[in-house]
């Protein structure tokens, strides 16, 4: 199933990561976005959002753990891993390193989400900015050029309650989509 949402002037994309197409669909979307993105930028920054000290959001961590293990090419970065997370407390410092050494870097932000229980197990994709920490009421800057989000729980009361008591499975499985995709996408740009 195909769901394209048109925020502002920006689509996005939303992909179920339990269907059998979910990696196929996530490449397809993903390789566009990069595709248009690829002469305007020399170098790709995947900033991998979150903490490991609660399950629904470690989507980041894990994502960013799996990347740092795989053969990538010279101009593709990984921040945020479970070993060095950025969350809350550096978010800010880190998004100051990344523009101190890196010249004009294209900053793919990727970060766990809460939303309407319709749409959990689903991975956004788009062009534009997010909001690290809105789901659990945080003031945080806005960032990316791009945004990958996997919504891991439904939002409404307590919402760091939800996310300290969401299934692994569920995390699990969008980060094993999101990397691999990742992975395959950057090596053909």
């Amino acid at each position: 199933m195909n769901n394209t949402l048109r925020n502002k002037d920006n689509i996005i994309n939303y992909i179920n990561s339990g269907s059998e197409f979910a990696l196929l669909e996530f490449k397809e979307y993903l390789f566009n976005i990069l595709y248009k993105y690829k002469d305007r930028f020399k170098t790709f920054i995947f900033l991998c959002i979150g903490s490991d000290r609660a399950t629904g959001d470690s989507l980041g961590p894990l994502v960013g753990y799996k990347l740092s293990k795989l053969p990538l090419k010279n101009n593709i970065f990984i921040y945020g891993t479970l070993e060095k997370p950025v969350h809350a407390k550096n978010l800010k410092e880190t998004i100051k390193e990344i523009y101190i050494k890196h010249k004009n870097p294209c900053l793919i932000a990727i970060d766990a989400s809460l939303g309407s229980k319709e749409y959990i197990n689903y991975i956004n994709i788009g062009e534009g900015s997010i909001k690290p920490g809105a789901g659990a009421k945080k003031n945080l800057p806005s960032v990316g050029d791009i945004f990958i989000t996997g919504i891991v729980n439904h939002t409404g009361i307590l919402e760091i309650s939800v996310l300290q008591n969401t299934r692994l499975a569920t995390v699990m499985n969008m980060a094993d989509i999101i990397s691999s995709g990742i992975w395959h996408c950057v090596n053909i740009i």
